[in-house]
């Protein structure tokens, strides 16, 4: 790869278009991306700890906007050595930084309401659907189920930015093609994952084949963007197509490892669950050192500054790792994460064993996820007559039943697009992931009947 290629801003949709030089398309794209209501409705969905029960804790969008601060400065910092190395010319340091804060913007914008533990419920209300083969679900080719089992936020987020939002169907947002590097972790569609995987005993042979990236209906969109920065080609043992990852993918994956272990920890301590002592155990050996007097500091303040210092010292170490690994990043080669093989690696992986045993588990967070569970199968059982309906008319939206078609009012279903059985899950997934915590809580009331 190539950096000249790889930093293209070039849009697929506006070829040849000049850039505004004061307002260039990265700075356009984390505007596209920051006023559009799907990164609006981050602010109603949970990150870790449930919402509205204590104010200073972070939700979706709070925390994109802290991954895109961190992520600026750590495309800065390598954008600055690219630039002394000669691999970028000078003043493009700021361009890198641009397109790592933009991708950051986006990088939870698929997610469902009820965080991970949304994806699954999701995902697990499609896998028993299969199971039971009955109906229209019936008619969806195997190879197209495995993009809804299990749900997969990465992929839901492309899809937005691709086609859902803005231009519908004609691009999306029309992201520059770095930008949407930079987004895509996991730049290949559901089938050449599970390709992948069923080629190398069940084991993903890369990082970026952990998961799927990209559903089938959106390929074409990674394939031009990939292409266009000039991204490694590769072909799965079905002979699909995949891409080795964009290297700025690393530095959007580790501003997001960086925040959500520290700052989970710093909500922790807010909700509860952590001691100031705990905190700060696990913060020393990453943050960077202070000569600063603390005695007049309130205990959430010197959580606080340790999280400042923390995020300090992780920025460093991750910019580090890159420089380190950059001949295999440019390759295609690395395959592992920048926070696990830095100086402080070892550090967080503390972090991530204290975040599963006192923080995952805490109580108010397990009652959240089985009410976010039953929520979701709720709206889903109850929407689904809809769709069944929607079939047996031929996919004709002014023949459905007035119950159906009640329902179609009462949650604003969007039917636009709906050709078969595949369209179909795609506008229930669209649906669903597309709502928020509280909403979801409140169509599953509606639904169900129940005040």
């Amino acid at each position: 790869m190539h950096w000249h290629t790889l930093i293209n801003t070039d849009r697929a949709s506006d070829t040849g278009k000049q850039e505004d030089p004061l307002r260039q398309n990265f700075v356009q794209d984390a505007d596209r991306i920051t006023f559009s209501a799907p990164f609006r409705r981050l602010a109603n969905k949970t990150q870790v700890h449930p919402l509205y029960d204590h104010d200073h804790l972070r939700h979706r969008l709070i925390h994109s906007v802290e991954v895109a601060s961190v992520g600026r400065t750590l495309g800065m910092k390598v954008g600055s050595w690219l630039e002394a190395q000669g691999h970028i010319v000078n003043s493009e340091a700021a361009k890198v930084a641009g397109i790592v804060h933009a991708a950051c913007l986006a990088h939870d914008i698929g997610n469902p309401p009820f965080g991970h533990s949304g994806e699954e419920a999701i995902g697990g209300w499609f896998k028993e659907k299969f199971a039971q083969n009955e109906g229209f679900v019936a008619q969806v080719a195997a190879e197209q189920r495995h993009e809804f089992t299990p749900l997969e936020g990465n992929a839901q987020g492309f899809r937005i930015v691709t086609r859902l939002e803005m231009y519908r169907n004609e691009g999306g947002m029309n992201l520059s093609h770095a930008v949407l590097g930079a987004f895509t972790k996991y730049p290949m569609t559901a089938r050449t994952a599970k390709a992948l995987a069923d080629a190398n005993d069940g084991k993903a042979p890369y990082v970026g084949a952990k998961k799927f990236g990209v559903f089938h209906s959106e390929f074409g969109y990674l394939q031009a963007a990939a292409r266009a920065l000039g991204l490694p080609e590769e072909t799965a043992p079905d002979g699909s197509l995949w891409w080795r990852r964009h290297p700025l993918v690393y530095l959007v994956e580790a501003a997001d490892d960086i925040c959500y272990n520290i700052v989970d920890l710093e909500d922790g301590f807010s909700a509860g669950d952590l001691s100031l002592k705990q905190v700060e155990d696990l913060l020393n050996p990453i943050a960077i050192p202070t000569n600063r007097d603390q005695s007049a500091y309130s205990e959430y303040e010197r959580v606080s500054y340790m999280r400042a210092r923390a995020i300090g010292g992780a920025i460093d170490a991750c910019v580090q790792a890159f420089i380190d690994n950059h001949d295999s990043i440019l390759s295609g080669q690395f395959s592992g994460e920048l926070i696990a093989v830095s100086d402080k690696g070892a550090a967080f992986e503390k972090i991530k064993q204290t975040a599963q045993e006192r923080l995952f588990t805490a109580p108010r967070k397990t009652k959240l996820e089985i009410q976010g569970r039953n929520a979701i199968r709720t709206v889903l059982d109850g929407v689904l007559p809809v769709y069944a309906a929607l079939a047996r008319s031929g996919w004709n939206c002014d023949a459905l039943p007035d119950y159906e078609a009640q329902l179609v009012r009462a949650l604003s279903l969007d039917l636009r697009d709906i050709t078969d059985s595949y369209t179909a899950l795609h506008a229930m997934s669209d649906f669903i992931t597309g709502m928020t915590d509280r909403y979801a809580l409140e169509a599953a009331r509606m639904v169900s009947g129940i005040a």
